[in-house]
């Protein structure tokens, strides 16, 4: 990645910056005035970006910090060097409010508050980037299966082709492309030469049709590419943040993509509806592609350096089976893996029955069901909004719990309505709000947790395996609400889908994870290889990770 050259809007005093996860971690040299620490560091600055964490002379004894972190600093925390582009300095008072989570506070005298996201250009230029691909892909969903059914006459079989070649990718390769992303120096090329593939295989589909040549085998065919290249993006975007955002400020980073989904879900059916009537469905997919090629260059666009220290690769075989390994055995990340799961399992076998009982047993006009569907894209918005604030005050552990006991509200209301259509339909507008800014709530908390215990050795790995998971069980949950109702009725599997989501809640009750809890701290997942060292300080910055996957 070239160097950057810094904008005045970005600059920075010379005698510092924050420290980025993409950064290669290195022992901190130490200045005549800290001498070196020959143990682990005790500088509770290293901990929760909690307000009311203790100051560097001072140890924190408050339950609610994290764990993991009181006695150890960040990991992906390299040395200052100068003018790093996004982030202000580090040199704040130990009267700082709020202390740098990941800055290791024990070689600087130092640390002042970061420049806010919105008026980092760079961060400016990602979120646009994936709110412009994501609400593109919206206009696909619509478009594609409207051109294989109006214009190529496509069977049942057919059908069912196209639908499954867009998630048979992330089967085949997900916990792969993990640990391609853990192989890479830099992630931003890899992100702009799969925007670029994109972008030439959804051109093909007008092309095509123009010249008489579109037929169903050829949307298959660009469905698969398009998914091929959506798992390595994704597999590079999760620790490419953490080269874009200064450490104390990857939750609101995550928080603002994991809203992108939100604004595509609102804005994305109603431009594919309106692009179809225009142009025709096979002219309406030309927006993807536009939408890829926008994001390509946007990503082009960013400036900030980014230098990650790769894995140690002793096989793809090796490199996936670490993956997995760290996922399940540890504590948080295998509470993470369990509750995710979970969630997705009962969540997918509500979703293969919502539009039946919506209609068939609530009684509600079809056109309102989109609305109500619309509703929860605006409550992700602003859930984003509100999560990244709260974390701040309350920290991810806190919101997390609370997310996960709030997720069955919606389900729970479903399957216990009745009453008039004016009631039904203020309830599930209500219930449908809070639901979506839930979701988003839990992705952003989830993916900060999964940063702060994770090596940055080992980020891509261990979020490829928790995305192939928690998309796994996708169909399998589908497929049993579907057969289940079937049995017993519509209701009944709705509210055993409430009761399933709720047991989500003791995954992150019995770990870790849970507030309060006075435990010994633990160590963050690190490579198993002992020619890959590990980073020298614990990590303990609290960033997000995406509840979905769909590009």
């Amino acid at each position: 990645m070239p160097d950057r050259n810094l904008t005045d809007e970005n600059r920075v005093p010379d005698h510092g910056h924050a420290s980025t996860a993409g950064h290669i971690p290195q022992r901190h040299t130490p200045s005549p005035k800290h001498p070196a620490q020959d143990g682990p560091s005790n500088d509770p600055s290293a901990g929760s970006s909690d307000p009311n964490h203790a100051t560097p002379d001072a140890p924190s004894n408050d339950p609610n910090s994290s764990p993991d972190h009181r006695n150890h600093a960040a990991p992906d925390d390299p040395d200052p060097s100068p003018g790093h582009p996004n982030h202000a300095a580090p040199d704040a008072t130990p009267n700082d409010p709020h202390p740098r989570p990941d800055h290791p506070s024990h070689d600087d005298a130092s640390s002042a508050t970061p420049i806010p996201l919105r008026k980092q250009r760079d961060y400016r230029f990602l979120w646009a980037a994936r709110t412009i691909s994501i609400t593109g892909s919206e206009v696909s969903k619509l478009a594609i299966p409207l051109t294989a059914v109006t214009l190529l006459a496509a069977s049942p079989s057919q059908m069912g082709l196209l639908t499954a070649a867009a998630s048979v990718p992330a089967l085949v390769f997900g916990l792969q492309s993990g640990a391609i992303a853990d192989r890479l120096t830099r992630h931003r090329p890899l992100m702009i030469a799969c925007e670029l593939v994109s972008c030439a295989a959804a051109a093909t589909v007008p092309m095509a049709w123009l010249l008489g040549l579109l037929n169903v085998a050829w949307l298959i065919t660009v469905a698969l590419v398009i998914g091929t290249a959506g798992v390595l993006f994704r597999a590079a975007n999760f620790p490419y943040v953490a080269a874009v955002a200064a450490p104390s400020q990857r939750t609101e980073a995550m928080a603002g993509l994991n809203a992108s989904y939100s604004v595509a879900s609102v804005s994305g059916p109603s431009l594919a509806g309106l692009l179809v009537q225009l142009f025709t469905a096979p002219l309406a997919v030309l927006a993807e592609a536009l939408s890829f090629l926008t994001s390509a260059l946007l990503l082009r666009a960013i400036r900030t350096p980014e230098k990650n220290e790769p894995a140690t690769s002793r096989g793809m075989w090796n490199d996936v089976m670490e993956g997995l390994r760290t996922s399940v055995t540890h504590p948080a990340l295998r509470a993470l893996l369990g509750a995710g799961v979970t969630i997705n399992f009962f969540a997918m076998a509500y979703t293969a029955i919502y539009m039946l009982y919506m209609v068939n047993t609530l009684n509600i006009p079809k056109p309102l069901i989109g609305a109500l569907i619309a509703l929860s894209g605006i409550g992700g918005i602003l859930g984003a909004w509100v999560t990244a604030r709260l974390s701040k005050r309350y920290g991810e552990n806190r919101i997390l719990l609370v997310s996960v006991l709030f997720f069955p509200i919606e389900i729970l209301a479903v399957g216990l309505l009745t009453g008039p259509l004016w009631w039904k339909l203020s309830l599930l507008a209500l219930t449908g709000t809070i639901t979506g800014g839930i979701v988003v709530a839990f992705a952003t908390c989830m993916g900060a947790i999964t940063l702060r215990e994770t090596s940055p050795e080992l980020r891509g790995r261990v979020n490829a395996t928790m995305t192939f998971a928690v998309q796994g069980v996708l169909a399998l949950g589908g497929i049993t609400g579907g057969i289940l109702a079937e049995f017993i009725g519509l209701r009944p599997v709705i509210l055993i889908c409430a009761a399933g989501i709720a047991l989500s809640a003791v995954w992150i009750w019995t770990s870790p994870l849970r507030p309060h809890r006075n435990r010994h701290p633990t160590h963050p997942a690190k490579p198993s290889s002992a020619s890959s060292p590990p980073p020298s300080h614990a990590m303990n910055s609290l960033t997000a990770l995406k509840r979905h996957t769909p590009r």
